[in-house]
């Protein structure tokens, strides 16, 4: 296969929708091993329908994707509807492995998962949560340490109601995916929704998700020294743009994970952040906007062009619940932009709760995996 095969169809019944794209699919040829499966949260009752039926039509038994509030399929997004986006794929069979539900730890990464992980220098992750598991962002990182070679992409699967998650059987409750080894050939990359307005700050007083002090000085006047008067005034409106980067170890200030704020205290001159705080951490304060996002978008896939040294044969790509129509058009400006860079390829993926890059949970970001 010099390409992926790519299917996707949309506002029909279950069984409509898997006839459509089974008749986009065509024949499928001998050498194909695997499907990517991201259905929208209005088909969340047909899931099990949906994969069993994919898997007697196709002869494919190994399938990896989630449910999505909003679906990728190259240049189109779809937003509130019935869809189903699926991506086939001709790994060698010894080159992946699928990973269970990890709901609680890591203990399942054992017997010949192991030795599997053991016998490559590189494993790289396509993985996908459900938010309502508190432990998903310890539980990302654990898998990270524990895999050796491990580079984890993915994404939080989002619904307006439950969520689910497919790694060969309908999952929930934890993250699952699959591996892929050094055989397979993958780029990726991460686009952030924001960008920096001020100088990296030492956090120096904080508990949970209180920040007291940065940088020795109050946590709000550092951060309206950097912001403006307006974070002060009219916080919650400041919210809606002003961000705070929790710079990653051992980076540049390029690799931050965004976190709201959520709220400040003009008397105790303090910010509340939506994630856990911790002394001797960097903080750098963010704004995100359309051009913001734009910007680091086009700046992401270019450097994803400049290390292509082979025809890319299928993509995933994942982007936050922020970002699409909400950050770049109601025209799927987003995945257009995608397109024009680097050019005709097969593109399955979903808007997510939250986006998994390099072993780590981020917000307001897009990731974008390539096979080549």
């Amino acid at each position: 296969m010099n390409q992926f095969l790519l299917a996707h169809s949309s506002d029909k019944s279950a069984i409509d929708l898997v006839e459509e794209c089974l008749s986009q699919l065509g024949d499928i040829p001998p050498q194909a091993t695997f499907g990517f499966l991201y259905i929208s949260d209005l088909l969340l009752d047909e899931a099990e329908f949906i994969l069993n039926q994919l898997k007697e039509n196709t002869g494919l038994n190994h399938w990896v994707g989630s449910v999505g509030n909003a679906l990728i399929a190259t240049q189109q997004e779809y937003y509130d509807c019935r869809a189903i986006v699926i991506m086939i794929a001709d790994f060698n069979e010894a080159d992946f492995h699928i990973l269970p539900n990890f709901t609680e730890d890591t203990s399942p990464l054992n017997g010949a998962l192991m030795d599997w992980c053991n016998n490559n220098d590189f494993n790289v992750g396509l993985i996908h949560g459900d938010p309502e598991n508190p432990r998903v962002q310890p539980l990302i990182h654990q898998l990270g340490n524990d895999i050796p070679g491990a580079f984890l992409v993915g994404g939080i699967s989002s619904s307006q109601s439950r969520t689910l998650q497919f790694a060969d059987k309908v999952l929930h409750g934890g993250i699952s995916g699959v591996l892929f080894s050094q055989q397979i050939p993958v780029l990726s990359n991460l686009s952030q929704g924001c960008t920096p307005i001020g100088a990296r700050h030492r956090v120096t007083d904080s508990e949970k998700n209180i920040v007291y002090m940065l940088d020795n000085k109050p946590a709000l006047d550092v951060l309206t020294d950097d912001t403006g008067e307006v974070i002060a005034r009219d916080w919650e409106r400041a919210s809606d743009y002003i961000f705070a980067g929790l710079v990653n170890k051992n980076s540049d200030i390029d690799d931050y994970t965004i976190r709201q704020l959520i709220g400040v205290d003009p008397d105790n001159k303090l910010i509340a952040v939506a994630d856990y705080i911790q002394n001797e951490q960097e903080i750098i304060f963010c704004r995100r906007d359309g051009n913001s996002a734009l910007e680091d978008m086009q700046r992401m896939l270019l450097q994803l062009k400049s290390r292509l040294n082979n025809p890319i044969k299928g993509a995933v790509y994942i982007s936050c619940l922020g970002r699409g129509r909400e950050q770049f058009g109601s025209n799927s400006e987003e995945v257009r932009l995608i397109h024009s860079v680097l050019g005709e390829f097969p593109l399955a993926g979903f808007f997510a709760n939250g986006e998994i890059h390099k072993n780590l949970l981020y917000g307001f970001t897009g990731v974008l995996t390539l096979f080549t």
